[in-house]
């Protein structure tokens, strides 16, 4: 029997996958507003009646996760992203200038390159169609290959979806044997327009280094501070409900907790009512050794799983109603692993004297692996807020909300969205909550509103004001405007 090299097998796969993306969003360049909206509502619907299917699956293959809180993930990303974006208008005249006399028209991108994550495969890959096909623009996914099979199945459904109402077949693929040389193949693929890289860090290097453009998020080491104007009770539910949501694998989850000693009494009986538990110096260490692998990095065996199920593989005892472990720091950095981010239900816990110390303290947690993505804030103090907001690297500031799901517009009015840039802080080309809008090509018609003649007097005019040699400039506006016209 002979046998079929792995590698060379993904790399046709995927340029098939392209080519025939390529075809297909050639046509679907052309359909209307109403096509399309046709197609994503359809898409939509299918992709609710999955939920249930699509996170059981993607329990089982990754054992990632909680089976309820991926319901309401895929949910998410299809029922709330869809009645974000039905009225969008992506397709001809989106809008017009009417004073400026501009109109803004919308081209699609192309063929999109996805990368998705282990830790929402099923969901990411519902959400990158929606807003793809809403542009007009095929897409192909990369699945993480601890998740191909529940990844494919959701890109699968998608694509029926989106055929059965009109779509032409291959607008949405998903490569059934992921591979490194695979993913690179895609992202550096001539007819591959643009690309959106959710996942590690590493990952989302090198989606930037294929020179392409792309749409990457860095990780959120998100610090959570309650002031002490906050309702405490309210504020620890609200951090406990996100942190152990899907068990914090969503990188908008609180990685540190900061409170004033004003209300640190306060605070620990709240989290010691919730199923907190401080760990001593010791079981921290084993967290610690059991988190994070030798050289560094986040051990996968973390990631996703129980608060009681961390403790009892790191050899620590805990109750069995055990919901978060806290590990109360004295310091930020790699002297200290726990200040980093986690993906899971464990809690970095640190005592300030006021906002201020809390302020410098966000900015060193952010630093250390969060630059640019989310801060949250629990506050009755609008000036305190509102500091906070001005002075921070983050993209995001949630206020009194979990930070999970604030941050990606599930509780607050930003725009529904499970790709969140993280901006220049954070080595991102964006800092927007990723949507269609993001995958367009905007024109510019623009009328003329002012003649060469009246725009050499305007500028004549200003000039004169400040003293300059008015034959001079007059003579290098004509030459400007000769060049120009």
């Amino acid at each position: 029997m002979m046998n079929i090299d792995k590698d060379l097998l993904s790399i046709q796969e995927v340029r098939n996958l392209v080519e025939k993306a390529k075809e297909a969003q050639k046509i679907l360049a052309t359909f209307t507003q109403e096509e399309i909206d046709k197609i994503v509502r359809t898409m939509a619907e299918e992709g609710i009646k999955a939920s249930r299917w699509l996170a059981k699956v993607a329990v089982e293959e990754t054992d990632i996760g909680k089976y309820e809180d991926k319901i309401i993930k895929n949910l998410f990303s299809t029922k709330r992203v869809y009645e974000s974006i039905k009225d969008l208008k992506t397709v001809g005249i989106i809008h017009t200038d009417e004073e400026n006399r501009v109109c803004h028209i919308a081209e699609p991108a192309g063929v999109i390159a996805a990368l998705t994550p282990t830790t929402n495969p099923t969901s990411t890959a519902l959400f990158k169609s929606l807003i793809s096909i809403k542009a007009r623009n095929a897409i192909i996914f990369s699945p993480h290959p601890r998740a191909v099979d529940c990844t494919c199945q959701a890109a699968e459904i998608m694509h029926k979806a989106a055929v059965h109402a009109g779509a032409p077949k291959g607008i949405i693929g998903c490569i059934n044997y992921p591979t490194l040389e695979a993913t690179n193949q895609l992202m550096k693929h001539p007819d591959v327009s643009i690309i959106l890289a959710t996942g590690g860090s590493g990952m989302v290097k090198a989606a930037y280094s294929s020179g392409k453009p792309a749409f990457g998020v860095g990780p959120g080491n998100v610090p959570t501070y309650i002031e002490r104007s906050a309702d405490v009770k309210k504020a620890v539910k609200a951090i406990f409900d996100s942190k152990t949501f899907d068990y914090g694998t969503i990188c908008s989850s609180e990685q540190a907790l900061i409170c004033e000693r004003l209300n640190a009494h306060e605070v620990r009986k709240s989290l010691d009512e919730l199923g907190g538990v401080f760990l001593t110096e010791e079981d921290m260490h084993k967290i610690e050794r059991f988190a994070f692998r030798t050289d560094g990095s986040l051990s996968p065996n973390i990631v996703g799983k129980s608060a009681v199920h961390i403790a009892e593989q790191a050899g620590v005892k805990v109750k069995s109603d055990a919901r978060v472990l806290i590990a109360e720091l004295s310091g930020v950095g790699m002297n200290y692993p726990l200040s980093r981010e986690k993906l899971s239900p464990v809690l970095a816990y640190y005592e300030v004297e006021n906002w201020q110390e809390a302020c410098g303290l966000s900015k060193k947690l952010l630093a250390l692996g969060g630059m640019g993505h989310t801060l949250s804030i629990h506050s009755q103090d609008q000036e305190v807020i509102t500091r906070f907001a001005l002075e921070k690297p983050a993209s995001r500031i949630v206020v009194n909300t979990p930070s999970c799901l604030g941050a990606i517009g599930g509780t607050t009015g930003l725009t529904p969205s499970l790709t969140l840039g993280c901006g220049t802080f954070g080595g991102n080309s964006t800092s927007d909550n990723i949507g269609p809008m993001n995958l367009l090509n905007i024109k510019r018609l623009a009328y003329e509103i002012m003649s060469p003649d009246e725009l050499t007097r305007q500028l004549l005019s200003a000039e004169a004001d400040d003293g300059s040699d008015e034959e001079l400039i007059k003579k290098i506006v004509m030459e400007v405007l000769k060049k120009i016209s």
